[in-house]
């Protein structure tokens, strides 16, 4: 293991380029063990991480190394103790669940009775144990992503990789995939780094949250710290008047933001508080018609990140 048992892996000045495009820049980071959620727009880096923690790419820059090895000099033993699901299906058809998951065991290096009785666990532990005879083909998204899973479990992985590990899903399916994260991170003893644009789905799963952007960790930390706020922020809506009640607002030293419906969005300096708003909107003369708490969210976190970081 790394010298510190908290740390699963390790970046230090990573860049990986395809050609004539950055797809990393220096990214140094260290993922903790526990469930860490990997955020990021398009093109911001983040299956190139992933094939990068896989072995799969090699950086042209920087170190990495996983569970306590290099990844240079040991990308077949590390990515013998990683298990990985894909976004995209991987699956062989005209095989039954059985079948293809213990092949995966085998690939993995189990014995073939092992990886057997191993596939018959991880099915009946991902909701599948009454269809594992079954051919894949005739399977709903939902059945399919719960095959990803268990064939990255199969070989009992130290460290599970997931991207978008909830796509495709209806409500009920999505519910018990997160379920099983959760799990997995809290009583399984497996590290997870989940990929998804599912903002809501990290931060019920997730402890940590790394963001990417242009190739670059914008933000990288507890979850709870990135989704909190040194500002007191407010939805306001007045009848009529809201640009007379912006200036007053930013005479008072707060921020303002126009959103949907005719709320403003307003950010006051530490130790603010709702008062204020009422006395503004007194000294412009209007009267105020909502006026709520926001409750901070990973989405709002996400947008403030990467306004911050352009």
């Amino acid at each position: 293991m790394t010298a510190d048992p908290g740390l699963v892996a390790e970046l230090e000045s990573v860049s990986v380029r395809y050609g004539e495009v950055t797809a990393l820049s220096g990214v140094t980071l260290n993922l903790h063990a526990g469930a860490t959620g990997l955020l990021g727009p398009n093109g911001a880096g983040k299956s190139t991480l992933l094939r990068t923690l896989l072995g799969l790419v090699r950086p042209g820059e920087g170190t990495v190394r996983v569970l306590g090895l290099n990844m240079a000099v040991d990308a077949l033993e590390v990515r013998a103790r990683i298990g990985y699901m894909p976004e995209r299906d991987a699956l062989i058809e005209g095989v039954t669940a059985v079948e293809f998951v213990s092949l995966c065991g085998e690939l993995a290096g189990l014995p073939g009775p092992d990886a057997m009785q191993r596939a018959h666990d991880v099915l009946y532990y991902v909701g599948l144990g009454d269809a594992r005879y079954r051919q894949m083909d005739s399977f709903s998204p939902g059945m399919r992503q719960r095959v990803k899973l268990a064939q990255a479990l199969v070989h009992d992985p130290d460290l599970l990789l997931l991207d978008e590990p909830t796509a495709g899903l209806d409500p009920t399916g999505r519910e018990d995939m997160l379920s099983l994260m959760c799990d997995l991170s809290a009583h399984r003893g497996i590290s997870l780094l989940v990929s998804s644009h599912v903002l809501p789905d990290i931060e019920r799963t997730c402890t940590r949250v790394i963001m990417l952007d242009r190739g670059r960790v914008v933000a990288d930390g507890p979850t709870s710290v990135l989704m909190g706020t040194t500002d007191a922020q407010f939805d306001v809506r007045v009848k009529r008047g809201t640009d007379v009640l912006v200036a007053v607002l930013l005479e008072a030293g707060a921020v303002c933001e126009e959103r949907e419906g005719g709320v403003l969005r307003v950010s006051l300096p530490v130790g603010g508080t709702a008062r204020e708003i009422f006395a503004c909107a007194r000294r412009a003369g209007l009267q105020v018609r909502l006026l709520q708490p926001v409750v901070p969210t990973l989405d709002d976190a996400f947008a403030r990140v990467l306004r911050q970081g352009r």
